[in-house]
């Protein structure tokens, strides 16, 4: 049994080459089950060799010529009778120049222009399959790997695997095995400190990704940075913890190289999931400074399959995606909505005219209003309705494709739905479960003004039965209304109710409801994104006396009437006072000067 990391290399490289002119026979391989939405098969990749590689301009010219022949033949011969002999030089010193100025991704979306002549570097999927031009146009984009690349021009260090675009670096790889007694953390920390961060092939924008790999774990970055460069999990899951689920057919991160390296993939990331974005600082002003934004896995799977059903079941259906905080839902939401505003079906039709976007804050949530304008490729895509439910009726009637707006208007969307039925909608629900009226303040103020311990209990119960939270009133709309058939929900929430399982989720085969889509706290803490509150909390002892009016009551059980005086106990404002002091005194003496005196918190 081979286990060297050369052979782990090797497989990658053999599943990639696959059904293209340079595969080898796979024979002796084993390969996963493709993704259950099947739209990217693997493969029919190039083989190149690392001495190909122009380490000065960070690119594979032959195959950029290759590309460039195949698919625009009339503009290069212009460009041939400008520059005669010297105009491959020309042209790749001027790609050279505009992808370090612009970044790969933009030069792949929109192309260069060079004395009068237009190139693009990249052919995308079209919406639809009306054209036959450009569906043929797009099967000439020409994917290669290189293995043992030698990127410097100062050294001679090399990368495990590059994988390039029409001649254009994409993802670089580092690859590690276990049975060697090295993992996905040594790739990690090789990349942190081995990687000189001012290579050109490291600047910001060159790569669109660099991943760390080994037989079980996957993890990436879009920014090299030294020790400063931060890694995210790119794994699957495994049930309900991080990882990925072991398999006896192969390596249990195949899908990385399997489905998300596969072409159609690549090509599906880039147009639509990867962006170049502005950061920003805790009170949202720019900070001059720019990220480049890849999907986690569980963004990216989700995203898919609900496009996938999307396509394939058309409008009138429900969709729950239950993520858990620190799953990053506003990107989510966002590449979700700006999928489905181009999504056609298989007979070419446009299968949602406008996409809604509801939020449940009285103030429409500037991260996610922001993340959905970020996320725009073309101008006035995007539609913030902030002021009157006139503006969201001339925006739903003229058929603005993405809205966002606050759940205050779910009604008027819902008959604006009702008025319009030749139009169709998707509606994504920001955190459904949400609460703004917050039963616990009413609950507080009911038991607290109550004469008795008689109408104490019957508030209690009353105030139970008669409050409606978000996620309750979406779903009084959403019955009354009997389901529009031109509207498609898609609800996303942490901590859905069961009704909202029953309302949003898939029945299992037992009867029992689950969400399309599950990222669970568990694994969200295990990968890093949250804290677990539970393994470190302190226990907090109340002591009190209550004086009793009459000596024998019958007239209430002890356990309720217990049940009763606690919360009055509990919930009293000289209580909550005294508890508040402490939290607040501890912070003071042993939590501020944590995280270099950043450390909050929150009561």
């Amino acid at each position: 049994m081979d286990i060297s990391e050369r052979n782990f290399e090797a497989t990658i490289e053999q599943a990639l080459l696959a059904g293209g002119p340079d595969g080898a026979d796979a024979g002796g391989t084993v390969a996963e089950q493709p993704m259950s939405y099947g739209e990217f098969p693997a493969g029919q990749y190039r083989k190149r060799d690392y001495r190909a590689y122009d380490r000065a301009r960070c690119l594979l010219a032959d195959d950029v010529f290759a590309f460039l022949l195949a698919t625009q033949p009339k503009e290069w011969y212009r460009f041939c009778q400008q520059y005669g002999g010297e105009a491959k030089e020309r042209l790749l010193s001027r790609l050279a120049s505009e992808v370090q100025n612009r970044g790969t991704l933009e030069v792949l979306r929109r192309g260069i222009k060079a004395n009068g002549c237009s190139f693009r570097l990249a052919y995308f999927k079209p919406a639809s399959g009306l054209n036959d031009e450009l569906r043929t146009l797009y099967q000439a984009n020409m994917f290669s790997v290189v293995r043992q690349l030698h990127y410097s021009e100062r050294t001679n260090e090399s990368l495990d695997v590059a994988i390039f675009l029409n001649g254009l670096p994409i993802f670089t790889a580092e690859l590690k095995n276990p049975l060697t007694g090295q993992s996905v953390q040594h790739a990690i920390t090789q990349y942190r400190n081995d990687r000189d961060p001012h290579e050109p092939l490291f600047a910001l924008g060159r790569c669109l990704a660099h991943f760390a790999v080994d037989p079980t774990l996957v993890y990436m970055t879009t920014h090299l940075r030294g020790k400063a460069t931060n890694f995210l999990p790119f794994n699957q899951g495994n049930g309900s913890a991080a990882g990925n689920p072991p398999t006896w057919e192969g390596f249990a991160t195949a899908y990385l190289w399997e489905r998300i390296w596969a072409r159609d993939s690549v090509l599906d990331l880039i147009q639509y999931f990867i962006h170049l974005v502005d950061e920003e600082d805790d009170e949202g002003r720019k900070t001059g400074k720019r990220k480049l934004l890849f999907p986690r896995y569980h963004q990216l799977d989700a995203v898919r399959r609900l496009v996938g059903d999307a396509r394939a079941q058309g409008t009138g259906q429900r969709y729950l995606v239950q993520h858990s905080a620190g799953s990053g839902k506003s990107n989510t939401i966002a590449w979700l909505a700006h999928r489905l505003s181009v999504l056609h079906d298989a007979s070419d039709r446009r299968v949602f005219d406008s996409i809604i976007v509801i939020t449940d804050r009285r103030v429409l949530d500037r991260q996610l209003q922001a993340t959905v304008l970020q996320f725009q490729q073309t101008d006035g895509l995007v539609e913030n309705i902030e002021k009157t439910s006139r503006q969201l009726q001339e925006a739903l009637q003229s058929g603005k494709t993405i809205i966002v707006t606050t759940l205050q208007k779910f009604p008027v969307i819902a008959k604006s739905i009702e008025a319009l039925p030749g139009q169709r909608f998707a509606i994504i629900i920001d955190e459904a479960h949400s609460s703004q009226s917050g039963e616990g303040a009413n609950s507080l103020k009911l038991v607290l003004t109550a004469g008795s311990l008689e109408e104490a209990e019957a508030q209690e119960s009353g105030a139970i039965d008669s409050l409606e939270d978000v996620e309750d009133s979406i779903a009084r709309e959403m019955l009354v209304r009997k389901f529009a058939p031109n509207a498609s929900y898609f609800a996303f929430t942490a901590t859905p109710k069961q009704k909202t399982l029953e309302l949003f989720g898939c029945k299992r085969p037992d009867g029992g409801f689950e969400a399309h889509s599950l990222y669970t706290m568990r694994q969200a803490i295990e990968e890093g994104f949250i804290l677990d509150v539970l393994q470190h909390y302190t226990t907090y002892s109340t002591y009190f006396s209550l004086l009793k009016r009459v000596a024998e009551d019958p007239r209430f059980e002890r356990h309720r009437a217990e049940y009763l005086l606690r919360t009055y106990v509990d919930q009293h404002p000289e209580t909550i006072r005294k508890r508040v002091a402490i939290m607040v005194e501890h912070f003071h003496e042993h939590t501020a000067h944590q995280i270099g005196g950043a450390a909050k918190a929150m009561i």
